[in-house]
């Protein structure tokens, strides 16, 4: 299945790191003397789950997200929403771990497929995250929604990625990613082969159909015979 593949691009959150928000926060909020507890949680999510997906649609910015879902904690604790977003991405950057497997599939790929990160996330968080991880010289390109201005799954992203590739045949290129909605449908629409890392037996949404569907990454990197 490799010869097949030019460029392999993965998703970064819950695809190559693991992202535990909840850590992060709490993290976070020590720095307050805030004992922040899953009910806080779950409220912060009540606020930041429909924050995102306004943001994936093109309604909010970037940053709109990282001021309205800190704008009430801010007012709390009289500092900035900025300054709560910017201490987050840090703390997330300090609690951040590769998946089991991250490191050994891209050992194994590398210097025989060009790879990318194509992401969601915000520009502070990736690089970071890259040089903290040691991942940084696997990739010959990081895409970022953030600097981009157009997010997954929406073509214009995947049209960029491609240019800045050199246009590769689409077939021949690999999406890789933990959420079928952005990653998975993304990649279809742009004529890309797909494998969802589904790690947790979920159901797919109706009408996405991935090329390959795996439960981890040691299983793609048999899937690629490595």
């Amino acid at each position: 299945m490799l010869q097949d593949r030019d460029w392999i691009l993965f998703d970064a959150d819950e695809t190559l790191f693991h992202f535990d928000a909840f850590a992060g926060l709490q993290h976070l909020f020590q720095q307050y003397d805030v004992q922040f507890n899953k009910a806080d949680y779950d409220d912060y999510q009540a606020i930041n789950k429909p924050l995102w997906v306004d943001y994936q649609n093109g309604a909010i910015s970037a940053l709109q997200l990282q001021y309205r879902r800190f704008k009430g904690w801010a007012s709390r604790l009289n500092v900035t929403a900025h300054h709560l977003n910017s201490a987050f991405l840090t703390a997330m950057t300090e609690i951040c771990t590769p998946l089991p497997g991250a490191v050994e599939l891209l050992n194994a790929l590398k210097g025989k497929v060009k790879m990318g990160i194509i992401t969601n996330g915000f520009t502070a968080l990736q690089q970071a995250r890259l040089e903290r991880t040691g991942f940084l010289g696997y990739f010959d390109l990081l895409v970022i929604s953030e600097q981009v201005g157009h997010t997954k799954p929406h073509s214009a992203i995947f049209d960029y990625a491609l240019s800045q590739m050199g246009n590769p045949p689409r077939a021949r290129v690999l999406m890789v990613g933990d959420n079928p909605d952005s990653n998975i449908l993304g990649g279809i629409n742009a004529e890309m082969a797909t494998c969802w890392l589904n790690a947790d037996g979920r159901s797919l949404p109706e009408g996405i159909a991935p090329t390959w569907q795996v439960t981890s990454l040691n299983e793609l990197q048999y899937l690629l015979g490595l």
